[in-house]
C-alpha cells in the first residue's frame, strides 16, 4: 500500500508514495533547467551545445535519483554523493557559460535538503552554497540584486525542501509506532481471549466432569436424582458455550455474588463443604469482577486437584482467600490457571500470593 489509515485515523504517506511524488514535483522543477540550455546553445560551437546538453540531462537525471539514493542508503555522509556528482557536473559547465553555472546550485541546495543526513550538517552546506554562489557573483560583477536574489533563493528553497522531508520523516515513525502499537494491542488481545477462554472452560469442564462422574453413580444405583444431575449438566453447557461467545466479542462480565453461588454448587457436587460469606457488600464495586475471577479460579483448583472436604471463601474490603484443606500446596500451585489469574491480578493493580493455608491444604490470597 502506498497509504496507510492509522488507528488514530492519520493518513501516513508512504515510502513508496513520497518517491513517486518528489518525481512529478522534481521533474516539473527541471523546467528551471531551461535557462541553463539557452545559455549553452547560445554559445558558437556544436561540441559545446551537444556535450553541456547531456551534462544537463546528466545533471537531471542525478537530481531525481537523489531521494531514492537516499532512501536505500544507511551511511548519513554516502547520502551526499548526488549532490556532490550534481556540483562537479555544474562546475563543467563554467567553459561555456561561466558564473553563470550558481544558477543550476538551487537543485544541488535541494538534493542537499532532501539527503537526510542530519540537520546541522544540512544547514552548514546550504548556507555554504549560498554564501558561495554569492560570492562568485560579485567577484564576476553580476548585478547586486540579482546576485542576492540567487543567494536567497537557494537557501529559501533548500530549507524549504528541508523541513519538508523531515516532516514526512516524522509521519513515517508515526505510522511504524502506530502499526506496533496495533500490533501490540491484538496481541493483547488475543491474550485476554486465552485467559478467559481457559478460566471459563476450565471451571466449566470441572463442575460438568464433576456432575457427570456424580450422575453416573446415581444412574447405577437407579436414582431418579440422576436426571436433575443431567439436565443440570446441559444447563452448564449451555452456559459455558454462551461464555465463551461473550468473552470473543469482549461483552463477558464477572460478579463475585455470581461466582460464589456457582461456587457452592461445584464444590457440594464434588463433595466439598462450602464455608461461603453471606455477603459481598465489604468487596468494593470497582473489586467484584476481580474478586469474581479469583474465587472462579481458586475453586475450580480446589474441584480439581485438591481432593479436601472443605474449601473457604473469606472476603473483606482489601482481599479475596480461598481455603482448603486438602494436599496442599503442589505442582497445580504454578499451573496456567493461577498464571493466568496472577497477570490478570497484577494487570488491575492487585497482589497474589499462594502457599499452604490455616486449614492444612492450599490457600491463594488477593490483595488490592
Amino acid at each position: 500500500m502506498d497509504e496507510t489509515t492509522s488507528p488514530g485515523r492519520f493518513r501516513v504517506p508512504g515510502r513508496r508514495s513520497f518517491t513517486r511524488g518528489w518525481f512529478i514535483g522534481g521533474g516539473i522543477s527541471l523546467i528551471w533547467t531551461f535557462p541553463t540550455l539557452v545559455s549553452i546553445w547560445e554559445v558558437p560551437d556544436p561540441v559545446a551545445h551537444a556535450v553541456g546538453t547531456l551534462i544537463v540531462v546528466v545533471f537531471a537525471a542525478v537530481f531525481l535519483a537523489s531521494v531514492p539514493f537516499a532512501r536505500r542508503t544507511t551511511s548519513g555522509w554516502r547520502r551526499l554523493i548526488p549532490a556532490a556528482v550534481m556540483f562537479a557536473l555544474s562546475l563543467s559547465l563554467t567553459p561555456w557559460i561561466g558564473e553563470d553555472v550558481r544558477w543550476m546550485w538551487t537543485f544541488v541546495g535541494v538534493a542537499v535538503a532532501v539527503s537526510s543526513v542530519a540537520r546541522r550538517p544540512t544547514w552548514i552546506l546550504v548556507l555554504l552554497l549560498s554564501a558561495l554562489s554569492f560570492v562568485v557573483g560579485e567577484w564576476s560583477g553580476a548585478d547586486t540584486f540579482t546576485n542576492v536574489l540567487n543567494s536567497a533563493i537557494i537557501l529559501s528553497i533548500s530549507i524549504m525542501m528541508l523541513s519538508f522531508v523531515q516532516n514526512i520523516t516524522t509521519l513515517e515513525r508515526l505510522r511504524a509506532a502506530q502499526e506496533q502499537v496495533a500490533e501490540l494491542a491484538a496481541e493483547r488481545e488475543r491474550s485476554r481471549v486465552a485467559r478467559d477462554v481457559h478460566d471459563i472452560l476450565g471451571h466449566s469442564l470441572t463442575v460438568i466432569t464433576v456432575k457427570a462422574e456424580l450422575a453416573g453413580r446415581l444412574m447405577d444405583a437407579g436414582s431418579p436424582a440422576a436426571r436433575d444431575e443431567v439436565a443440570q449438566i446441559e444447563q452448564l453447557s449451555r452456559g459455558a458455550l454462551a461464555d465463551v461467545r461473550a468473552t470473543v466479542h469482549g461483552y463477558r462480565g464477572v460478579s463475585i455474588s455470581g461466582e460464589l453461588a456457582a461456587a457452592r454448587a461445584a464444590l457440594e457436587s464434588a463433595g466439598v463443604a462450602p464455608e461461603l460469606p453471606g455477603s459481598t457488600d465489604q468487596v468494593p464495586s470497582d473489586r467484584r469482577e476481580l474478586a469474581g475471577w479469583v474465587v472462579r479460579e481458586a475453586v475450580t483448583n480446589v474441584v480439581r486437584h485438591a481432593e479436601a472436604s472443605v474449601c473457604r471463601v473469606s472476603l473483606d474490603s482489601r482481599s479475596v482467600e480461598v481455603a482448603d484443606d486438602g494436599r496442599g500446596p503442589s505442582g497445580a500451585s504454578s499451573g496456567s490457571g493461577l498464571s493466568g489469574l496472577r497477570e490478570r491480578v497484577e494487570t488491575a493493580g492487585g497482589r497474589m500470593s499462594v502457599g499452604r493455608s490455616d486449614l492444612g491444604g492450599f490457600r491463594v490470597k488477593v490483595t488490592w
